[in-house]
């Protein structure tokens, strides 16, 4: 998505230029008034002159004139049915079935003719729900919840197959991997329900996901574990990034599923591999895939510290690599090793295995399990079939990868085999760790793939962190930029956290315009949301509490917000070498 102002024709092309010289295939541009629907004319005009003929999709929020405008000149349009002849008011009341009929009535009369532009034109439609905008009329039936989410999205596609219209793609997103991860796992089984001519591809994306490294882990959690279940049809990650920095992480995300998920031949033979020892059909899965539970194991002693049960998700590191930063652990902060998986006596086993199974389903003490590191199958496919087969009081140990890296190795510049990035290794550990913590399933965490072990310590307390299942610093959830932005959010952001990164468990929302920002920020403890051109509203949770601070001030005011809700402490002061004295 570009992140100029759409008025700005020049640079609106030069940067869908940009994108699709990085490997974008679809560039989205935001719409938000009838005036900037219009100059879509020129920037798409501009675009073909210059041969670029990347298909443009216009981003629509709560005007349908804009959307009919929009429809004249670009190949897609997205609109948002939280707020397509919305204005969300966060109104809380009971709608009986014919005030919901009637609501509904009034929608699909604003909606129609867009529908019908669409099919008179030839082109596409993303029905698109954010679970930060969710219409009253939703949140009021359904709640703030992932079947809100799809059932918002019904609605529309009902209207849209009235007029024998089917040219439309859906999405789910949300900040919260979790909340996305369930939103299109049933929104696939509802389409399942109606029959196969309800088979409408999904769009997939981590909505608000931030910056650095953080992103792109809680990208790789939301987006990686959906395609490693066959979900998923295109794919876009919001970064608070330049746009283009966005592109490498989707295309590494799509070749990185590839390369680490086994062919279904493969895992098919590996499933059903012949043998009173191999006997895995009709398992039954170990979670809910809809909703959210942590796998209710018991606690068991591991060293010093605790596991299973309601005990936090602990990191274990193997031995070799504690003895390398043994040194310097008391300097480590918050990254330190819990378990040393020398020490941990846990129990490895192939899932597929009977009699391992039953061995340790027959002991009378609580085992610490992983799956072992030979074992041919997916890892996500292992730590599943292991919770399934597994009883449940079994604490189970997560693996990012089997035999230290399973995938292919990339070629050098001499075009030898080369070892994975630490990209490639954060991609394959937040997806594989990741997709098994949002289903519930996982006790420890051992990042094997990493080998230097500052980087795993780190990784594996991001992943914990990004997943929402061990809060141990401030938490951001910041929007990519976008033509709708009132203000510079790279430069915003990194003030904001220069002023708050020291507050450990406090979750900040940076959004750049109201499209999203009250409602994504409903879990977060505080807001900063762009209200007008250099001005800033403040939020405590999704409720606006402060108007109009100039930008200047805001970052500020924010602190002194903190402040009056308890949650300010100061920064710790670093230590100062103690000079020598003569």
């Amino acid at each position: 998505m570009i992140t100029c102002d759409t008025m700005d024709t020049e640079a609106s092309v030069q940067q869908t230029i940009e994108l699709a010289d990085a490997g974008c295939e679809i560039v989205r541009i935001t719409a938000p008034t009838v005036k900037d629907a219009r100059n879509l004319e020129n920037i798409v005009k501009g675009l073909r002159e210059r041969g670029c003929d990347v298909p443009i999709v216009a981003d629509i929020h709560f005007k349908p004139e804009v959307a009919m405008e929009a429809a004249k000149w670009v190949e897609k349009v997205r609109i948002n049915p939280g707020n397509y002849a919305d204005s969300k008011k966060f109104v809380i009341r009971e709608y009986t079935d014919e005030q919901y009929a009637a609501e509904l009535a009034r929608i699909r009369e604003r909606f129609l003719p867009l529908v019908n532009l669409c099919k008179k034109r030839g082109i596409a439609m993303r029905i698109g729900t954010n679970h930060g905008s969710l219409s009253d009329r939703i949140m009021n039936r359904y709640g703030d919840t992932p079947l809100g989410m799809v059932e918002s999205a019904l609605e529309f596609a009902r209207i849209a197959r009235d007029l024998d219209y089917h040219d439309f793609v859906f999405s789910m997103k949300a900040s919260n991997p979790k909340i996305m991860i369930a939103a299109y796992r049933l929104l696939v089984a509802r389409l399942n329900e109606l029959g196969p001519d309800w088979n409408y591809p999904l769009h997939l994306g981590v909505t608000e996901a931030g910056e650095g490294e953080d992103a792109r882990i809680k990208s790789a959690i939301g987006i990686g574990s959906l395609l490693a279940d066959g979900i998923g049809d295109t794919v876009r990650v919001s970064l608070t990034e330049d746009s283009p920095h966005e592109i490498p992480v989707a295309k590494a995300l799509i070749e990185n599923i590839k390369n680490t998920s086994n062919p279904p031949s493969v895992a098919a033979a590996a499933y059903g591999a012949a043998g009173a020892e191999h006997r895995t059909s009709n398992i039954e899965l170990s979670f809910d895939p809809f909703s959210y539970q942590r796998r209710a194991t018991e606690k068991i002693e591991c060293g010093e510290v605790k596991l299973g049960g309601d005990e936090l998700i602990r990191i274990v590191v193997r031995q070799a690599n504690f003895d390398k930063i043994a040194h310097k652990i008391d300097k480590m902060g918050d990254y330190k090793p819990e378990i040393v998986y020398e020490n941990a006596t846990a129990v490895e086993i192939d899932p597929r295995h009977d009699a391992a199974i039953a061995k340790i389903n027959a002991e009378g003490s609580t085992q610490f399990v992983s799956v072992r590191d030979d074992v041919d199958l997916p890892v996500i496919a292992a730590f599943r079939l292991l919770a399934a087969r597994l009883q449940v009081r079994h604490p189970i140990l997560l693996k990012d990868v089997f035999k230290k890296w399973e995938g292919p190795q990339r070629p050098d510049s001499r075009g030898t085999e080369a070892a994975p990035t630490f990209f490639e290794t954060l991609l394959t550990a937040s997806t594989n760790i990741g997709s098994l913590v949002c289903d519930g399933i996982g006790d420890a965490i051992l990042v094997q793939g990493e080998e230097a072990p500052g980087q795993a310590l780190r990784l594996s307390y991001n992943i914990l962190q990004a997943a929402g299942s061990r809060i141990f610093k401030t938490d951001y959830v910041a929007c990519p930029s976008c033509g709708r932005t009132l203000f510079n959010l790279q430069t915003t952001t990194a003030k904001i956290k220069a002023a708050t990164l020291h507050l450990k468990g406090v979750k900040i929302a940076i959004m750049g315009c109201i499209v999203n920002g009250p409602g994504e920020m409903a879990d977060a403890d505080f807001g900063y949301v762009g209200g007008a051109p250099g001005k800033v509203n403040l939020y405590v949770g999704k409720t606006a509490v402060k108007f109009n601070i100039p930008e200047a001030e805001a970052v500020d005011r924010l602190k002194d917000l903190i402040r009056e809700h308890g949650k300010w402490a100061d920064p710790v002061p670093k230590a100062t070498p103690v000079e020598a004295v003569s």
